[in-house]
C-alpha cells in the first residue's frame, strides 16, 4: 500500500509503501520515491478520481496553495501551478469543479482547469469582519507560534460525502461554518453560501478539524484546546445546520488539556466502508517532554458514540511536534479479520510511524525516519494520504 506524505519546512513529497505484518514476517515501510515540491506542503489533498495533488504551500513571500499530476499510480508527482492565497492555508479540499482553501482569518474558492490545474479564483472568504473578538488570541502567547493566524483562526474545510455542504472548523471564533455547495452555471461564480455560524458546545474549545460520517448525518469535530471530540447531528434538510449530540475527552482523564493541542479525527474504513467502526482521535504534546497520545472510540452503525469510554488511548513515542497526524489506511481485500491500520506523522523527529488496531489496543507496527534537511534540520513529517483509496464514499463531486 502507497502514500503521500508531505513535510512542513522540506521541498520534497514522498512517496511511501507500507507493507503489512504476515505470520512469518514483520510489517515494513519505505521510500519509494522522492518527488521535488516547490515547498513544504502541511496538508495534502487528492482529487476524487486521485489524478491530481492538491497543496497547502509554506511559500515565501507569500503563502499559496499548490497542484501536482500524479503519474504511475502515485510515484511519480509533477507540478503543475501555484495560486497565492490571502493568509497561510491549513487545509484544502476539492471536488469536480473547485478547490476550497481556509487558513486564519481568510479562506479562496479556485476554479479548477481542464488539466487539473488551479484556475482562477471565484470566491473569498472573511471569517473575521464583525464577528467580534477571536477568543483563541485570549490566550495569549502560544508554543510553536500562530503560523499566520492558523493557531487563531479558521483552520480546516472539508466537504460532505454527497459534496452538497462544506464544513470549516474556526479556532478563533470557537465555531464550525457550515456552507451550502452548488453547482454553478458559470466558470466566475461563487459556490458557496453561507449556512450557519455554529458555536461550540464549550467555552475555549477551538474547533481544528471537521470530519463527516459516511451517511453524511453525523459530523465529527476534533476541538485543539480542550482535546475532546464533539458529535453533531446535521439536518438533512439544508445539510448546513448542526445539533449537538456527544463530546468526549481523547485523553486520560488525569492529564491536563493545557498541556496538549489536539491535532485529529478520522474514522476506520473497513470492512464496510459505509459504516465505520471506530474513531480514532490525536493529540500533541505542546512541550518535547510532554507525549501525545491516540484515542479510539466504538461507533453504532449511526456514526454514534457506543460507549463515551476510549477502548484504548495510546501514547505516542514522541510530542508529535506540529503533527501527530493520523490517517487509516485504505481497508484491503484479504485483511487479516478486525486489524486496521493507520499512518502517523512527527515533526518533532521526523517519523513516520505505522500503527496497528485489532479491536482492542494500538500498536507500532513500523517507523522510518525522513531524515535531514540541507542544513541539518529535522525533516518535519506533516501529513499522509493514502493511495487506492475506495471511491464513491467521499467523493465531493456531486452536489445537492
Amino acid at each position: 500500500m502507497d502514500f503521500i506524505v508531505g513535510t512542513f519546512n522540506h521541498p520534497i513529497l514522498y512517496t511511501l509503501q507500507f507493507t503489512p505484518p504476515t505470520p512469518t514476517s514483520p510489517a515494513s515501510l519505505r521510500i519509494v520515491r522522492s518527488n521535488p515540491a516547490i515547498s513544504g506542503h502541511s496538508w495534502l489533498s487528492l482529487s476524487p478520481d486521485q489524478k491530481f495533488l492538491y497543496t497547502t504551500a509554506w511559500t515565501k513571500p507569500n503563502p499559496s496553495i499548490a497542484a501536482y499530476r500524479l503519474k504511475a499510480s502515485g510515484r511519480d508527482i509533477q507540478f503543475l501551478n501555484a495560486k497565492t492565497v490571502e493568509s497561510l492555508s491549513g487545509y484544502i479540499c476539492s471536488n469536480a469543479t473547485h478547490i476550497f482553501s481556509a487558513g486564519g482569518p481568510t479562506g479562496e474558492v479556485f476554479r479548477i482547469e481542464h488539466d487539473g490545474s488551479i484556475g482562477p479564483l471565484v470566491q473569498e472568504l472573511d471569517f473575521v469582519t464583525g464577528q467580534g473578538e477571536n477568543v483563541s488570541e485570549k490566550r495569549g502567547e502560544v508554543a510553536h507560534g500562530s503560523f499566520g493566524g492558523l493557531r487563531h483562526g479558521a483552520h480546516s474545510v472539508d466537504l460532505s460525502p454527497d459534496g452538497g455542504s462544506l464544513f470549516v472548523a474556526d479556532i478563533g471564533r470557537n465555531c464550525i461554518w457550515t456552507y451550502s455547495v452548488k453547482q454553478t452555471k458559470s466558470i466566475s461564480e461563487a459556490p458557496l453560501t453561507l449556512g450557519s455560524k455554529h458555536i461550540s458546545p464549550r467555552e475555549g474549545d477551538g474547533p481544528r478539524h471537521c470530519w463527516p460520517h459516511p451517511n453524511g448525518r453525523i459530523l465529527y469535530c476534533l476541538q485543539e484546546h480542550t482535546s475532546m471530540v464533539d458529535l453533531f447531528s446535521i439536518d438533512s434538510r439544508n445539510g448546513t445546520t448542526l445539533q449537538h449530540l456527544q463530546g468526549v475527552k481523547i485523553i486520560p482523564a488525569d492529564k491536563d488539556p493545557t498541556k496538549y493541542w489536539a491535532d485529529e479525527v478520522r474514522l476506520s474504513t473497513g470492512p464496510d466502508p459505509s459504516k465505520p467502526k471506530y474513531m480514532y482521535a490525536s493529540t500533541r504534546g505542546l512541550e518535547a517532554e510532554t507525549k501525545g497520545y491516540v484515542a479510539v472510540f466504538s461507533l453504532h452503525e449511526d456514526g454514534t458514540l457506543e460507549s463515551e469510554t476510549a477502548i484504548h488511548i495510546w501514547e505516542t513515542p514522541t510530542s508529535g511536534g506540529l503533527a501527530n497526524a493520523i490517517e487509516p489506511a485504505p481497508w484491503q481485500q484479504g485483511q487479516a479479520d478486525g486489524v486496521e491500520h493507520l499512518a502517523m506523522t512527527d515533526s518533532e523527529e521526523g517519523w513516520v510511524f505505522m500503527l496497528s488496531f485489532d479491536g482492542k489496543v494500538i500498536k507500532e507496527v513500523a517507523r522510518l525516519n525522513l531524515g535531514k534537511t540541507d542544513d541539518g534540520g529535522v525533516v518535519g513529517a506533516a501529513t499522509a494520504v493514502w493511495l487506492g483509496e475506495r471511491s464513491g464514499l467521499r467523493g465531493a463531486q456531486f452536489h445537492r
